[in-house]
């Protein structure tokens, strides 16, 4: 799952939470439930658990400096972008449907084990036709944290920031970063679109004029004959890996997929 664990069977306000984890990307709290059994409503527990670290920030900041002996502070935590994720062999079709919202940060995972000890992990998926969580929330003094500080990002959210002429480049590069391999998925963040196959390959940050285009290499790692892209291993960005290149056009299209072709593994 790309996470950071922090500690199993953590307690706190008489609840115990399976495995407490963080997301270094999205600088989050993770909480991850281990289930077995099919008679449970994800989406009650969820909104209990998301509900529970917003009202208590300052024990999830502490289990986490005690037990990694690290300093995080609670600002450099992004509780918008806090999650829980459920992990389960099976879900019943009940179960996927209570939670396909498109702004609610509940994750359900299916991990199954095969013969010779292989395992599968496979994330279930929003439905492209998921509808807002927020308006069975209106009415909730007690879910008051979760519906004012909780927020899935969308791929909507961010090309309502670009002009008509950079949501159709951002569209161009979209089909063309989808049909560089299979199964590459677009997972909408904060402050970008990041392109996924296990990891990050690419993130595209939408603007008025152009797009920035993060390619996830390190520095010296990738070859670009035309020069291309820029150099930001030594300087703030909010994508991943050490290279960038803006664009106004699709002149360069075929040849920034085959840049981005270089991660794919």
């Amino acid at each position: 799952m790309g996470l950071q664990l922090v500690r199993s069977e953590f307690s706190i306000k008489n609840r115990r939470i399976d495995t407490l984890a963080f997301d270094k990307q999205t600088n989050a709290f993770i909480i991850i439930e281990y289930k077995r059994d099919k008679n449970y409503s994800v989406v009650d527990q969820g909104l209990t658990y998301l509900n529970l670290m917003l009202q208590n920030k300052a024990e999830f900041i502490l289990t986490y400096n005690e037990t990694l002996k690290d300093t995080l502070h609670s600002k450099d935590v992004d509780w918008s972008q806090s999650r829980v994720a459920f992990v389960s062999p099976s879900f019943t079709e009940n179960q996927i449907s209570a939670s396909d919202f498109k702004d609610f940060g509940i994750e359900l995972w299916e991990v199954k084990q095969f013969e010779n000890n292989i395992i599968s992990i496979n994330s279930i998926k929003k439905s492209s036709g998921a509808q807002s969580i927020k308006p069975l929330l209106e009415n909730s003094d007690k879910l008051k944290e979760v519906k004012e500080n909780i927020k899935v990002y969308t791929e909507e959210d961010h090309l309502t920031n670009g002009s008509d002429t950079t949501v159709e480049l951002y569209e161009k590069f979209k089909a063309s970063i989808l049909n560089l391999a299979d199964n590459i998925e677009i997972i909408p963040q904060k402050f970008y679109i990041a392109f996924k196959k296990g990891s990050n390959i690419s993130d595209i940050e939408m603007q008025k004029k152009g797009l920035k285009i993060f390619i996830n290499a390190k520095k010296g790692t990738l070859d670009d004959p035309k020069g291309l892209v820029k150099d930001v291993s030594n300087i703030g960005h909010r994508g991943n890996g050490d290279y960038q290149i803006q664009i106004e056009n699709d002149n360069d299209l075929e040849y920034i997929m085959s840049l981005i072709k270089q991660v794919i593994k």
